[in-house]
């Protein structure tokens, strides 16, 4: 890929005078051979009034830049300016958003917002203050919880104190240092509206750290991305002209916003594929039938032994896993809870399914139910002709959270599942078992390294190893990547298509992520709010595999899925139910797959 010429910066605009500016910074940590070197020769000019996104890697720096800005650490080299002047420590002109919400957990809503007003604003009258912090609070849409201690609040309404403390010191600059990331995906994409109309209200110079793509078009006037470290430098800036207020599932159908999309997410996918290394293959799959083995629907990879192909046929191939009007029912003080109610789904061998919904719409409740970690309380679900009624190592379940011991090594971590599935391999064939998934996820250098020691995306890695490993019959995958980056997670949706062609595993993936939705599944099944919930359509992903997030950017049909699902998603926003007698009709026609027609179907068939 040609890289992008950069577009003309502010500073290069001698109209708009930069209210804030790096020139040639550079920040390194520790000493001799120990030093690491974070940042290198960066410029960057900010104009007044300018939205600006930083785009990066974890670990590319994104904070470091974010404290040199607000003059909590000093550079080692160069300089950082506002409005000419050398910062050299923290002020009240440049307010700043933490990742972490950083508030007193024994006060209130406005006793937090107040502790910022009374120490920035100490010589206004009392009631100038008062009405100031009222403002703010109320922007941010917490007048109702003004009393409500931040330790009883939810994770967003604590990043709206955050930001209602930040404006209340009417600050000349907004920094924002992933203020969303530690959000579910639907929380953030409400407060992602949420900063778009205070920006436009505001009118505030701001720069924000992201790792999301999406979020810095939706918000920014102009994207800038931090490239892989050490020794991160800026890449080129890419000017966001689309017009305010932006609305995704509008932007959807932009040329522009496709155009844009496509070009900073190769970018960053390009610079990615530059800092990594690649971990290479070693260890062959050696010739041992584990206790239970998923049968394969398309062309297994070439390099599986046959022992393994023979033990994996299977004489059914169509309704391989059968979910027959499941239902979960909780008893609660005010009598019983549906949670899923009638949940009816067939799927073939090697079929990759993903389900998506908003919040509470039982998506994990039905994964769960399918591992046999949790009881059906009516229907039934069967995988391979026999009805499930416990968990076994026929289903592998990789969580949000890999649950990993901590003082057991990566390979130590995978070799407990693999001792117990494959009791009749020799030792050296288990060993060999293990070190090929691991050097398949990328971890064949840091197989020895202590769970405790490896990053998210590292014990992530060690999940998805661990579960194919197992040769499960189907693997269950819930959120896997939900506690990553953008970029991370991305890499790590390339690592399990990777791995998931070679074996053809039959797959069930619960996600709030459209993209992620679409990259890998043959079917999408959109889940209904709760309580109640059941399949409100099924859509069928007729895309080409192997599939790449590039490749899939660049198909014409791409686009017209994910609106399909954004339009969903927005009909149940807010636990609507816009149309029970359809949720139905879908529900019911899942069991032959009449509600699965896919959007590319429907376009020929209007044409």
């Amino acid at each position: 890929m040609s890289t992008p010429k950069p577009t003309k910066t502010q500073s290069q605009n001698p109209a708009r005078a930069p209210i804030i500016e790096l020139k040639s910074v550079s920040k390194s940590y520790g000493e001799g051979k120990d030093r690491a070197e974070i940042l290198k020769n960066l410029d960057l000019a900010v104009a007044e009034g300018e939205f600006v996104a930083i785009v990066g890697f974890s670990g590319s720096g994104k904070t470091t830049l974010i404290s040199l800005l607000a003059g909590l650490i000093l550079p080692d080299q160069g300089s950082v300016l506002m409005r000419g002047e050398t910062v050299t420590g923290p002020g009240p002109e440049r307010g700043l958003v933490f990742q972490s919400y950083s508030l007193m957990p024994w006060l209130t809503v406005r006793g937090n917002v107040a502790l910022a007003v009374d120490t920035v604003f100490a010589k206004e009258p009392k009631a100038d203050r008062q009405a100031r912090i009222e403002k703010y609070i109320a922007m941010v849409g917490l007048s109702h919880a003004a009393e409500r201690k931040s330790a009883e609040l939810s994770g967003g309404m604590r990043q709206r104190v955050s930001v209602a403390r930040a404006l209340a010191m009417s600050p000349e600059i907004l920094l924002l240092d992933e203020p969303l990331s530690a959000l579910d995906a639907l929380t953030r994409a409400k407060l992602q509206d949420e900063f778009a109309a205070i920006s436009q209200i505001e009118k505030k110079t701001i720069i924000l750290i992201t790792n999301d793509v999406d979020e810095a078009i939706l918000l920014a006037d102009r994207i800038v991305p931090l490239d892989p470290g050490p020794r991160a430098t800026l890449g080129p800036s890419f000017a966001v002209d689309l017009p305010h207020p932006r609305d995704r599932t509008a932007m959807n159908t932009s040329d522009a916003f496709k155009r844009l999309r496509r070009e900073v997410t190769n970018y960053l996918m390009e610079k990615g594929r530059d800092a990594s290394a690649e971990a290479g293959d070693p260890v062959s799959l050696p010739n041992v039938t584990p206790i239970t083995v998923g049968a394969k629907k398309r062309a297994p990879a070439p390099d599986l032994p046959k022992a393994w192909l023979d033990a994996a046929r299977s004489p059914i191939e169509r309704g391989f896993v059968e979910f027959f009007e499941v239902r979960k029912v909780y008893p609660t003080p005010k009598g019983p809870l549906t949670v899923v109610d009638g949940f009816d789904l067939k799927m073939e061998k090697g079929e990759f399914v993903t389900l998506i919904g908003h919040s509470g719409c039982g998506k994990s409740t039905v994964l769960s139910m399918a591992a046999g970690l949790a009881d059906i309380s009516s229907g039934g679900i069967v995988l391979d002709g026999r009805e499930v009624s416990g968990a076994g190592p026929d289903r592998a379940v990789v969580f949000q959270a890999p649950s990993l011991m901590p003082w057991l090594t990566a390979r130590e971590n995978v070799a407990l599942g693999v001792d117990r599935v494959y009791p009749n391999a020799t030792p050296a064939e288990r060993r060999d078992v293990v070190e090929h998934y691991l050097h398949r996820v990328g971890l064949g250098d840091a197989m020895h390294r202590k769970a405790a020691d490896l990053s998210n995306g590292m014990k992530q890695r060690v999940g998805i190893a661990r579960a194919f490993a197992l040769s499960p019959k189907l693997l269950l995958l819930d959120e896997p990547f939900g506690m990553l980056d953008s970029l991370t997670r991305w890499e790590l949706q390339d690592v399990l298509m990777d791995v998931w062609k070679r074996t053809q595993v039959t797959a069930v993936c619960v996600t709030h992520d459209v993209d992620e939705a679409i990259l890998l599944a043959d079917k999408v099944v959109m889940m209904t709010n709760g309580p109640k919930a059941k399949i409100g359509k099924i859509m069928t992903v007729d895309l080409p595999r192997p599939r790449s997030r590039k490749a899939l950017m660049e198909h014409p049909d791409y686009y017209l899925y994910r609106e399909q699902l954004l339009s969903f998603l927005e009909e149940y926003e807010g636990g609507a139910r816009p149309n029970e007698a359809v949720e139905g009709a879908a529900s019911a026609g899942s069991k032959n797959d009449e509600a699965a027609i896919s959007p590319s179907t429907k376009a020929r068939e209007a044409a």
